[in-house]
């Protein structure tokens, strides 16, 4: 591990040093000379004196390399039934139309645009042209709930929301203007104008502050890159399932080229040419880093993918992407590949496609427990990495960095913090836990590019949610543990971590436990509230697609083997098997929201869940045995 050894403590011992050698690998009108303004901190701003254009390093650059008629973007859609493949040239006409049109339409440097969008090529090309023009995207979900859309709209303040006419959610059309049009009513501010992707499922009425993409886009003259500060806004993407006033997470525009750039080759091991899937929503993230930005700053193909894992039409959909495409690297969410293992338990839709050239599987978003690890290692026979990060972070924090140098995978853990991260573990005073010993995962201040240098419009609010907790530190708000081998462990959210008669427990490793019975597809376990013990856990399992064993035989294994791997202290006595476990629309099982219901409480539905049909068929299991019922 000599390699990774000395790039991470390059990285750590003259942090300036190595972030302006990774900012060569951005084009810049002003090349910054200083990497770090500290004057502010704990607000920090990173290339302070760097002028650049992220629309242009996504996309014109690549044109001026000679690679125009390289596909830039694939929108890949099993839901129409369509394809489209745009190389780097014919993106950049298509972006520098619509940036043109909003351009017409008032909106420059510093102007916020809502985007609010299915998994269309559209959706990229909204956002690449508002970094065209230095104004400011916040894209939401698709389909989120009007009043989740109206808080957004308050807080971001946009001139203009660009939108569709429907999006396709599995066989379901969804129009999204009548959404639209009730959190523009729910809202107290008023965009000026509504763009509307007219799409041929579903066509949308337009009124009169509304306007046709395809009429404007027709009439615009195409806009050139507006150069701005490194530190002026990109993006401000709002943390999902807010309640009130949304967390608006800040981006900047030079730190985050610069960190994503770094990472498509030192994380992902993808450059120029090369093709990358990632199976996730422009409305996230991930979908942000790693389906728009990322990839086309490296200038490699991205694939844009309208439909679900399974069911649009089948399990096998991936590896169809995959093979069409010739994907070199794979990321999604383990949710994903557990649904892909439900339907497909021997992963036999692999054997209809040629999947040689796939080379990596990453997955992130939650914890991978390790029997999903092992199910997907032993199928593709390619390296699986783990690696974990925040919305807040912006690209990963722990990860296996194949482009520098893979370390040995441990199952359970992402491996070792990327260079830049000065990840440690603390108990609740604040002091360091030896090696081994479970607490709060933080990481040391300054973060590194990239990574959220405040809340949009509220650094209070920043400074009091992430810093106040240990001086000096960024509070992930997980907890786990890190070895002596330096190996990092996630093993859930602060509070995942259960108070069982003073026994503070884990539930991800009971719920590591749980995954590891043949039957299980997928599991969670939730601490509930008990007058004796303060709290004890429950678990909840999915069982795999034609598993026809008696349900409560399976319960009793279970509880058996918790107390077999953890021992009696689990006290893990209460196992049910469920058709289904509510999750987010990214995929993140709603662990808060069931313990919750469990303990009684007249618990809300998050604005983004799937499918709120899960938790009214769970309802009454968590109430039943938590003694709350009726």
């Amino acid at each position: 591990m000599g390699i990774y050894e000395d790039v991470f403590r390059s990285s750590t011992e003259a942090p300036e040093t190595f972030w302006l050698k990774a900012a060569e690998g951005i084009d810049w009108d002003v090349a910054p000379r200083r990497a770090l303004d500290s004057s502010g901190a704990p607000f920090y701003h990173w290339f302070p004196d760097g002028r650049l254009n992220v629309c242009f390093n996504a996309i014109d650059r690549h044109i001026e390399a000679g690679r125009g008629e390289q596909p830039a973007l694939i929108h890949d859609s099993p839901v129409t039934g369509t394809r489209r493949t745009y190389t780097y040239t014919r993106l950049r006409d298509e972006v520098a139309a619509f940036a043109g049109a909003l351009a017409g339409l008032g909106v420059g440097r510093g102007d916020r645009v809502v985007v609010y969008m299915p998994m269309v090529p559209e959706a990229a090309i909204a956002m690449l042209a508002c970094a065209r023009i230095g104004a400011v995207h916040s894209v939401v979900f698709g389909g989120f709930a009007p009043h989740e859309l109206a808080v957004r709209i308050d807080d971001a303040a946009p001139k203009v929301v660009v939108s569709a006419s429907c999006g396709i959610e599995g066989k379901r059309v969804i129009a999204y203007k009548p959404l639209l049009d009730r959190a523009i009513e729910l809202a107290a501010h008023r965009p000026e104008k509504r763009v509307i992707l007219q799409r041929p499922q579903e066509r949308a009425e337009l009124g009169p502050d509304d306007l046709d993409w395809a009429d404007l886009v027709a009439a615009a003259p195409p806009a050139g890159c507006v150069p701005v500060s490194a530190t002026d806004p990109l993006y401000i993407l709002y943390t999902s399932g807010t309640t009130g006033k949304p967390k608006g997470v800040v981006r900047d525009c030079g730190g985050y080229a610069v960190a994503l750039h770094w990472s498509m080759g030192a994380v992902y091991d993808v450059g120029p040419g090369e093709t990358m899937f990632t199976g996730s929503d422009v409305g996230w993230v991930v979908g942000h880093s790693y389906i728009v930005y990322g990839p086309l700053l490296a200038g490699a193909t991205t694939v844009l993918y309208e439909g679900k894992p399974v069911g649009t039409p089948d399990a096998g959909q991936f590896w169809r992407v995959a093979a069409e495409y010739r994907v070199k690297t794979m990321f999604t969410a383990p949710t994903a590949f557990r649904a892909i293992r439900k339907e497909d338990p021997k992963g036999s839709l692999t054997a209809d496609h040629d999947l040689s050239g796939l080379r990596y599987l990453f997955l992130a978003g939650e914890r991978l427990d390790p029997e999903t690890y092992q199910w997907a290692s032993a199928l593709l026979d390619i390296p699986v990495i783990d690696h974990w990060w925040q919305t807040e972070t912006g690209w990963p924090i722990v990860a296996n960095p194949v482009g520098i140098e893979a370390a040995p995978v441990k199952p359970g853990s992402p491996t070792r913090p990327l260079p830049g991260w000065d990840v440690r573990v603390f108990d609740a005073s604040g002091e360091p836990v030896p090696a081994g010993v479970d607490g709060a995962i933080v990481v040391r201040l300054p973060l590194p590019p990239g990574a959220l240098p405040t809340l949009w419009n509220d650094g209070d609010r920043y400074v009091e949610s992430y810093l106040s907790a240990y001086d000096g530190y960024y509070l992930t708000g997980d907890s786990g543990h890190i070895d002596d081998d330096g190996y990092v462990f996630v093993m859930g959210r602060t509070d995942d971590v259960i108070n069982v008669a003073g026994h503070r427990l884990s539930t991800g490793s009971m719920e590591e436990a749980l995954a590891a019975h043949p039957d299980v597809a997928e599991c969670a376990v939730i601490g509930v509230a008990d007058a004796l013990k303060g709290q004890v856990p429950r678990g909840f399992v999915v069982l795999k697609a034609g598993t026809g064993r008696d349900p409560g035989e399976v319960e009793a294994e279970l509880v058996r083997l918790v107390r077999e791997r953890i021992g009696a202290v689990a006290s893990l006595k209460d196992v049910a098997v469920v058709a289904a476990l509510p999750k987010t629309r990214s995929g993140k099982i709603l662990r808060k929201t069931m313990r919750g219901i469990a303990d009684g409480h007249d618990e809300p539905i998050p604005s983004t869940v799937e499918d709120p049909g899960v938790i009214e068929a769970l309802r009454p299991v968590l109430r039943r045995a938590s003694g709350t019922a009726g």
